[in-house]
């Protein structure tokens, strides 16, 4: 069921869109970002009876979705929504994929998991060959606004939640154009087929924790015979 539902998505994609990339790209993000809700929705409700509580996936998810919006918005500034039709069925599709992932996660979360690592793979390799088609063209066009916001100017710590595979140390991208851009999200998308991975694991709900929720090492800078000292004291959250 989990293939069926991912090959609908991607048949639309690719074949209905084949042509027309950021289109294309529109559709893919506003349905991609749509699961994390369907996660938020029933991980709420499980909260609110008592069932369970896990703070850390919270902010993860949210923080997944957040990304999503933000590669949502970056094609709708390059003109990937200007038509009605290609909204209507984005939004169509998005809703319908809401309540079959929930359903889908009140049942075994791990599938649920599993359609959004399938989903993820897709967009990371769709990225990856737009990437590679359109790499001079994309070089001389300028970044758009929402994507300097997003991954330089603004607050980073929603970008820092969702890479979970980066513990040591953040990913920073550099945006200088649209190649950039693209390439950043490309990575993005990876970067969630890991935790899509990570949370398909035995003892995920235990072991699991977002990047700010795991025990830090802070540097303690003194002055010491007339010199710099470090020290590094460990703790815990």
């Amino acid at each position: 069921m989990i293939r069926l539902l991912v090959g609908v998505l991607v048949f639309v994609i690719n074949v209905v869109y084949a042509n027309r990339p950021y289109p294309r790209f529109y559709v893919l993000e506003t349905v991609a970002r749509v699961p994390y809700f369907s996660y938020l929705s029933v991980l709420h409700l499980y909260e609110t009876l008592g069932w369970w509580r896990k703070a850390d996936w919270l902010k993860i998810h949210f923080s997944e979705s957040w990304n999503e919006l933000h590669h949502l918005l970056i094609m709708e500034s390059l003109g990937g929504s200007s038509f009605w039709g290609d909204r209507l069925l984005a939004r169509a599709t998005a809703l319908i994929y809401y309540w079959i992932i929930i359903l889908v996660y009140m049942v075994s979360s791990k599938s649920a998991y599993h359609f959004m690592e399938l989903v993820e793979g897709h967009a990371y390799a769709s990225y990856d060959k737009f990437l590679n088609a359109e790499a001079e063209s994309l070089k001389q066009q300028p970044a758009p606004g929402v994507a300097l916001q997003y991954y330089r100017d603004g607050d980073l710590y929603m970008f820092d939640e969702f890479q979970t595979a980066h513990t040591a140390a953040f990913r920073r991208p550099a945006i200088d154009n649209l190649y950039d851009v693209f390439v950043a999200i490309r990575d993005d998308e990876m970067e969630h087929v890991k935790t899509m991975v990570a949370c398909q694991q035995p003892l995920a709900e235990q072991s699991l924790l977002s990047p700010h929720g795991i025990p830090t090492i802070p540097t303690l800078m003194s002055e010491h015979s007339g010199s710099t000292s470090v020290t590094e004291l460990t703790h815990s959250n």
